[in-house]
């Protein structure tokens, strides 16, 4: 079959069974068998079975259980509400404080779970009643913790990066250092403009009554509640990042590290235990079978010749390498309000990743790119799964028209960051040259 033919036909296909409202897992792992059908008959259908039993089977997918569960038995741990206490004290008396607070802290979880989900109801259910209690602005306290819990697939550990790592055959080790200082930085602009619009604009996000603020010997005693996820952290990222390592075995020491935090703060019951176990179950059954759904998808796509008539139409187009970058990013930023990333990352790796390697760029480099994208996706309308947490969170009054309304500027955040590590690479590849 002609390979422009065949692109769009499979590709038309997705869209509209997507459009039609199919799970994305069957869809891919539907019309791979298909066209295969099609194409090869039934004697094709063994070299779909051995795509899906090669991916069940590979090791670096282990991890992704067991970077759930550090989150999941995390969530449960308490640690959360001591770490709001930190922030409290140490930042209720600036503008917009107890929101720049809040940032801190989804980026602390996002470094102990892999996930945005996390963060996101977490800070949803303890910070956003205190803010709103002390009269913050309800769309910027809104959209400020969705963009946080959004860090959680940008900051190592980052369970897209495993994925994307896994279809492309990139190191998840350099992928995972790669996204630390861009997701710092995007904590830091939202702190930035957090703290400016409220010096600004006071009754956006009024500082904390004199009478309320804590002493310095109650911040500095408050603390030691930092002490536990610190040391999760440094040891999950320090085993990966010298080389000691492989992020697989760094998530079994992650997950035996929550599970220890868990029992420290007196929170890790078997019933507690059992329902961790069962959440993970959950997610890592609903990735797997996207995973292995996109593989048999991309390898169809690939046997009938597509991926090179792809490489060869992008030659002929004479477009800057940097503008074609972009306009990729473009794509992944359209995809995100209607996709999830996962689903994303399995059907646009397969072909963009060739593109990028012709033109000479570092596959590790786009893929921080990928992953910053993706962060955007988890906040923008209309799908964003973050947008879907938050609902079940907000007052009553709350309309999902507010809640839309809430994320753009923080959208604008996290594309600016994008651009920088667009136009200035070392911002992402500055950790990953340098690991053990």
């Amino acid at each position: 079959m002609d390979p422009s033919f065949l692109t769009i036909l499979l590709f038309s296909s997705l869209i509209v069974l997507l459009l039609l409202g199919l799970p994305i897992a069957f869809t891919l792992g539907g019309l791979a068998i298909l066209f295969t059908l099609w194409l090869w008959g039934p004697a094709g259908l063994l070299m779909v079975a051995s795509h899906a039993y090669g991916e069940g089977m590979n090791f670096i997918l282990v991890s992704v259980p067991l970077f759930i569960l550090m989150a999941v038995v995390l969530e449960g741990s308490g640690i959360a509400e001591k770490l709001f206490e930190i922030m409290y004290r140490w930042f209720g008396g600036i503008p917009g404080g107890l929101l720049s607070g809040t940032v801190v802290i989804c980026a602390i979880f996002a470094a102990m779970s892999g996930i945005s989900g996390v963060a996101t109801v977490t800070m949803g259910l303890i910070a956003l009643p205190a803010m709103l209690k002390r009269s913050y602005d309800r769309k910027m306290a809104i959209g400020g913790i969705m963009c946080g819990g959004a860090l959680g697939i940008i900051i190592p550990p980052s369970v897209i990066a495993i994925l994307y790592g896994s279809i492309t055959g990139t190191s998840v080790g350099k992928l995972f250092m790669g996204g630390m200082i861009p997701g710092i930085t995007i904590a830091l602009v939202m702190i930035l403009y957090t703290t400016i619009r409220c010096f600004f604009h006071p009754h956006m996000g009024p500082p904390l009554p004199r009478e309320e603020r804590a002493g310095w010997k109650e911040k500095f005693i408050s603390l030691k509640s930092i002490i536990l996820p610190l040391l999760l952290i440094l040891l999950v990222l320090g085993v990966i990042y010298t080389g000691i390592c492989t992020p697989t075995e760094a998530s079994g020491i992650g997950a035996l590290g929550a599970i220890i935090c868990s029992l420290i703060h007196r929170r890790l019951t078997w019933k507690s235990l059992k329902t961790a176990a069962i959440r993970t179950l959950n997610v890592t059954c609903m990735a797997m079978w996207i995973v292995i759904g996109a593989k048999c998808f991309s390898s169809i796509y690939s046997a009938g010749g597509a991926s090179d008539f792809i490489l060869s139409l992008v030659q002929d187009l004479k477009i800057p390498p940097l503008a074609m970058i972009g306009i990729m990013q473009f794509i992944f930023f359209i995809l995100g309000m209607f996709i999830d990333p996962v689903g994303m990352c399995m059907i646009c790796s397969p072909v963009f990743l060739p593109i990028v390697t012709t033109l000479g760029f570092d596959p590790t480099w786009f893929g921080i790119l990928f992953i910053l994208n993706c962060g955007m996706a988890y906040i923008t309308p209309p799908f964003g799964f973050n947008l879907f947490y938050m609902r079940a969170i907000v007052p009553e009054d709350c309309s999902m028209g507010e809640i839309y309304a809430s994320v753009w500027p923080w959208v604008i955040c996290q594309a600016l960051v994008l651009v920088l590590v667009m136009f200035f690479p070392q911002i992402g590849m500055w950790l990953p040259d340098r690991m053990g």
